[in-house]
């Protein structure tokens, strides 16, 4: 796996925080965020289930650049 580091997020200490890269090999994009709480679990559920091979992970609305990044090289890495 080969990972492109995007950006972490940018209002916290640098450590242990929200962050995206992007795989080129799978073309994925990849995030490190925080683990939902029992409340917005159950309410995602709502929506269908999440498989044990699946997680539901919050990013902060100030990550959109990043994640908007993150989108933006695999578009231009698929269009080769």
């Amino acid at each position: 796996m080969t990972l492109r580091f995007i950006a972490k997020d940018p209002n916290t200490d640098g450590a242990n925080c929200p962050t995206v890269w992007i795989d080129m090999e799978r073309q994925e994009i990849v995030t490190q965020g925080w683990k939902a709480d029992d409340a917005m679990t159950a309410e995602c559920l709502e929506s269908g289930p999440v498989p044990d091979s699946e997680a539901v992970v919050r990013l902060p609305f100030r990550m959109i650049d990043a994640i908007r990044e993150a989108c933006d090289a695999a578009e231009r890495a698929a269009v080769r």
